[in-house]
């Protein structure tokens, strides 16, 4: 009787998010500085990056870097149609991990630092977003830049590049910048702490 209905699927959930949460400190033991983070991000974080992203609007949703799809997850629940994601991800095994939970998205196995290489001829249309779960920082400025300028060549004029990051200051350089900049308050509940950043083109007249 306990394995009808949502009862299965609802005691089904622990036990995959510890796997998952298992091979993603596995990659983080294998490459710490790709990973940033020994933990995917909480539900509480991936909300608030999923939150940046109108539902309603046309093209495709980008996310680089998603890992085992926690804030997939959450940009699904928040409306956005599973085959509207295109999911840039460098682990062969997260890609295969992608696809079986997200089997509508496309998922494009690829260096996200050559984003519009590694994006080329993938996009139907300009994207609505770009949601980036890279840890930015152990990059060096330049390459974070040309990260953001790349994505930018992909997005709708006054689409979001959306960011998060644990560092109080923004993980994109400021000076003499491209782009608008907004900060989320802090989200306490996840570890460590984090922020979430949404940088814009700057429009010129």
């Amino acid at each position: 009787m306990v394995h009808k209905g949502g009862a299965r699927r609802d005691n089904c959930k622990p036990s995959r998010r510890f796997g998952e949460a298992a091979q993603f400190f596995r990659s983080w033991t294998e490459k710490p500085l790709q990973m940033g983070s020994i933990t995917p991000s909480s539900p509480f974080l991936s909300k608030a990056m999923a939150n940046c992203v109108d539902p309603a609007s046309e093209g495709p949703v980008v996310e680089i870097g998603p890992g085992t799809g926690p804030i997939t997850q959450a940009l699904v629940e928040r409306g956005v149609a599973e085959d509207r994601l295109v999911l840039v991800e460098y682990s062969p095994q997260f890609c295969d991990l992608l696809s079986q939970r997200f089997p509508k998205a496309t998922v494009v196995q690829g260096d996200a630092y050559a984003l519009a290489k590694t994006l080329e001829g993938r996009l139907a249309d300009k994207a609505a977003a770009v949601v980036c779960g890279l840890p930015l920082l152990t990059k060096p400025e330049r390459q974070r830049l040309d990260l953001l300028a790349q994505a930018f060549t992909l997005m709708q004029p006054d689409a979001a590049f959306i960011q998060f990051t644990y560092s109080l200051a923004s993980p994109i350089p400021t000076k003499n910048a491209f782009f608008t900049w907004q900060a989320s308050p802090r989200i306490w509940r996840n570890v460590p702490p984090a922020r979430v950043w949404t940088y814009r083109q700057l429009l010129r007249n």
